[in-house]
């Protein structure tokens, strides 16, 4: 079996050749140990570029898409709030950690939620924070946001996270049926809403309420 850092060179390599420019998302890729999100039975698997089951029934997404949709927002560093939808694995939070002064990640299963927690605090990643709720309702006492990133799909736009977002403020989001989702990418404006069509896309439904 190749070693951890052989099969990280071959993804990072193989996110290039498929597109991936950002070298900042590229090394925050690199440096987040993957194997950690995922169940123990698919560690093995952990630096392939596929998505792999995790607790509950969810996934944590294939490197590229976590890639892209994070370069989509272009975070510029050291002043940016980011708003996460849907935290999961806790894994693109801790992309996110390396890319943004502030990540507020929002769960609506509690034991996902908790488990998020427990791994980046094992990675001692202290700038992101996680709320236990429903991702529709975004998480309006840190808004605005210069940058929210919705990891699970819905039919339209949520009108709650547009209004959480700071005009000159970025969302990605897979919008769409099961088998018919497009990733846009929402600028906000003071004159309303640019959307550019990036990718087609299988995320889980993003569901109300918390389980």
């Amino acid at each position: 079996m190749k070693s951890t850092q052989k099969q990280k060179e071959i993804l990072i390599q193989e996110l290039r050749d498929e597109g991936i420019r950002d070298a900042e998302v590229l090394a925050a890729i690199e440096k987040i140990p993957r194997e950690l999100f995922v169940l123990a039975e698919y560690q093995i698997e952990a630096y392939s570029d596929i998505a792999l089951p995790i607790e509950h029934q969810q996934t944590i997404s294939q490197p590229y898409i976590v890639a892209r949709m994070t370069e989509a927002l272009h975070l510029t560093g050291s002043m940016d709030k980011v708003l996460e939808i849907g935290g999961g694995s806790g894994y693109q939070a801790a992309i996110l950690s390396e890319l943004a002064k502030e990540v507020y990640s929002v769960e609506r299963i509690r034991a996902l939620y908790e488990q998020a927690k427990m791994r980046l605090q094992k990675l001692n990643i202290k700038n992101v924070k996680f709320y236990y709720g429903d991702g529709y309702l975004g998480w309006e006492e840190h808004a605005p946001y210069d940058a929210i990133i919705v990891t699970a799909a819905t039919k339209t736009l949520p009108n709650t996270l547009i209004e959480q977002l700071k005009v000159g403020g970025r969302m990605i989001i897979p919008v769409g049926e099961f088998y018919n989702q497009q990733l846009l990418l929402v600028t906000k404006t003071s004159c309303g809403l640019d959307q550019q069509t990036l990718d087609p896309v299988r995320f889980v439904p993003l569901l109300p309420g918390v389980e």
